[in-house]
């Protein structure tokens, strides 16, 4: 598929003598493709069963005549009001038991079955109508699953579903209460009609009780997901994407995105840095108007393991957001930087988000790619760019990277539930493994924690840290595989049901290691490792007969390894994950990169992005602040 580039369009905001004008700006700016109708339903079905297409109609007929490919949205993220009066118990619940009101978004419950099959049915009339319609390209289902917090409800929507998969999961009360180890606290329960949420509660409910209803949570996103998909799948053969947010951890998204075509997710780097990144404050200083120089590529990498490598950037980040604490503008050269860094990694599409700012309701201060006056905003001129650009490019194709991560959506789970110090964060953990590949140069690939021996095969190393639990299936994978492999910290030290792996874990084949004693550290307080660099926030104490390759000053182990299997007992700072990387990742080109600079390798093309605010000597070119440029792999930067 030929690369391209979309943009998020709302007709219904607009006077329909606009769109005719709207759709030929956009295709001369070079977007082939456009999204639209996801948060319409009002002015799709005013009334309860009374439909009102015609302007929908008209839309389509307007962008189609001007050669642009449609995504069509269905628009379960925004009931209309009526809605309410049909399923007054619909409602999410937060985790004080207050119901979510009308008056934004995404305020259903996914375990509300009423309103999930509303939804179904939606969808069916849509595809009842396009679905075999050419000028649909595409179908995105719901809009940003979890957004706003809303994957774990305390409904009574969500206590009854909730009941009704633990009886079909355990059976049976007894089998329940052994497996959660009620006998603690006197909490054993004679009926699954006793089991309450996990909220609450006087002090923290039981683990696995809190484990069971996140894992039944992310089961609801499935099921909504599925429900759409059933509906849309006999009427369409265009393919069906949901659009899944940065750092939304609470669902898996692996699971999700088995009923799906292409996973697509929306990129807000600045606003990210601001209101889902840990930092310094020089840290995010020096990225304000940039976003930090690896959470967009470890998204785009994430999303790249799902649906055999199909992908897209379904929201880009044009200029300043609106809900951020804070909203800079990006800086001259960001957006063209920001949209060749998704197509070097692999994206089919990237589509901003959004035409037109809107002058009015929540998000009138979120920029497009026009003012709300309709005058041209700076992010169209870099998008113009972007596309002429593109236009010139052979095609790129992902390249197989040197390196892999293993990604566990429910290991973040598990130290959610089971944190053991205030800094013990599984997404911060990957997500420092990931920087620490990037800053040596090394493009990554994300792995599925049921990934195979075959699918490990040809790296140079993998890293698994923070896996609360693995399989019998992943620990032999990785066995088999014989690359070097690093797990830990917190590796296989829990059941699934949340106890105490015995005998002590991490309990992986041919690696005699045992995790005798945890802690977590303060902020303040750490543990320095002979030869350089620190543990942070939790070290382990290791018995057993591997070998000792780093350790703390006092002698003890913090890294330990029989053969290529490698096992670390703390949380390590950036020198610390440096040395790392240099033992594991054998027979690599590794050059510690300039402070913001990334790179990025294709079949055909080596990437350099430089997210840093001065410009950057490296390799004999000078690439200027917020540029990109590349080269062919046989030629020298240029």
């Amino acid at each position: 598929m030929k690369r391209a580039l979309g943009v998020c369009y709302y007709p219904e905001h607009w006077p329909e003598d606009m769109w005719e004008r709207d759709a030929a700006r956009m295709a001369d700016a070079g977007i082939t493709w456009v999204r639209i109708g996801e948060f319409a339903w009002s002015r799709l079905e005013p009334k309860p069963g009374a439909f009102t297409f015609e302007w929908l109609d008209k839309a389509i007929a307007t962008l189609a005549r001007a050669g642009l490919k449609i995504v069509l949205g269905t628009p379960s993220a925004t009931p209309p009001r009526w809605m309410l009066d049909r399923f007054p118990d619909m409602l999410a619940a937060d985790v004080e038991g207050r119901p979510r009101t009308f008056g934004s978004r995404r305020h259903y419950c996914h375990s509300h079955a009423g309103y999930r099959k509303a939804a179904a049915e939606m969808a069916a009339t849509l595809g009842k109508r396009y679905g075999r319609d050419p000028r649909i390209a595409a179908w995105q289902i719901d809009n940003e699953y979890g957004c706003h917090d809303t994957v774990l409800s305390y409904s009574h929507a969500a206590r009854h579903a909730f009941r009704d998969w633990l009886a079909r999961k355990y059976q049976s009360t007894d089998a329940l209460n052994r497996a959660w180890g009620n006998v603690f606290w006197s909490m054993e329960y004679d009926s699954f009609d006793d089991i309450d949420l996990p909220n609450l509660t006087v002090t923290q409910p039981n683990p696995a009780h809190e484990m069971a209803f996140r894992r039944f949570a992310s089961d609801q996103v499935v099921a909504w997901n599925a429900a759409q998909v059933a509906a849309l799948r006999p009427l369409t053969d265009a393919p069906l994407i949901h659009n899944y947010m940065g750092r939304v951890l609470e669902f898996d998204h692996f699971a999700v995105a088995r009923d799906l075509d292409i996973a697509s997710w929306d990129s807000y780097p600045i606003g990210f840095l601001s209101d889902r990144l840990e930092g310094d404050t020089a840290h995010k200083t020096r990225y304000l108007q940039q976003g930090d120089p690896d959470m967009q590529a470890f998204h785009h990498d994430l999303y790249r393991a799902m649906n055999n490598g199909r992908w897209w950037v379904m929201e880009q980040q044009p200029g300043p957001v609106n809900w951020a604490p804070y909203n800079p503008a990006p800086l001259p050269g960001m957006v063209r930087l920001w949209t060749w860094e998704a197509f070097a990694h692999g994206a089919e599409v990237v589509s901003y988000f959004r035409w037109r700012q809107a002058h009015f309701a929540q998000e009138q201060m979120h920029a497009g790619l026009l003012r709300a006056d309709d005058a041209e905003a700076p992010g169209l001129a870099e998008a113009r760019q972007a596309a002429a650009e593109l236009a010139e490019m052979p095609e790129i194709a992902p390249r197989k990277a040197p390196v892999a991560l293993i990604f566990d959506y429910a290991s973040d789970w598990a130290w959610k539930t089971l944190p053991q110090g205030a800094d013990f964060d599984y997404f911060r953990l990957v997500f420092d493994a990931y920087r620490a590949l990037r800053r040596h140069g090394l493009s990554v690939d994300f792995l599925p924690p049921d990934a195979t021996t075959g699918q490990m095969a040809d790296y140079k190393a993998i890293f698994a840290p923070g896996l609360a639990h693995m399989s019998p299936g992943l620990m032999q994978s990785l066995s088999d595989a014989d690359v070097p492999c690093l797990l830990g910290p917190r590796t296989n030290l829990m059941t699934p049901e949340m106890s105490t792996a015995l005998p002590l874990g991490p309990n992986v084949p041919s690696l005699d290691l045992k995790v005798t004693m945890v802690q977590s550290l303060p902020p303040s307080c750490t543990r320095t490792v002979a030869g350089g660099g620190t543990v942070l926030h939790w070290v382990e104490t290791l018995q057993g007969t591997a070998e000792a390759i780093m350790s703390l000053q006092d002698g003890s182990a913090v890294v330990a390894r029989t053969g290529a299997m490698h096992y670390l007992g703390g949380w390590p700072d950036q020198p610390l994950w440096d040395r790392l990387v240099s033992v594991l990742v054998k027979d690599a080109d590794l050059t510690l990169l300039p402070e913001g600079l990334r790179l990025r390798d294709t079949t055909s093309h080596r990437f350099a992005f430089n997210y840093g605010s001065t410009p950057v000597n490296w390799n004999g070119a000078e690439i200027a602040p917020a540029d990109v440029v590349w080269w062919p792999h046989d030629n020298d930067p240029v």
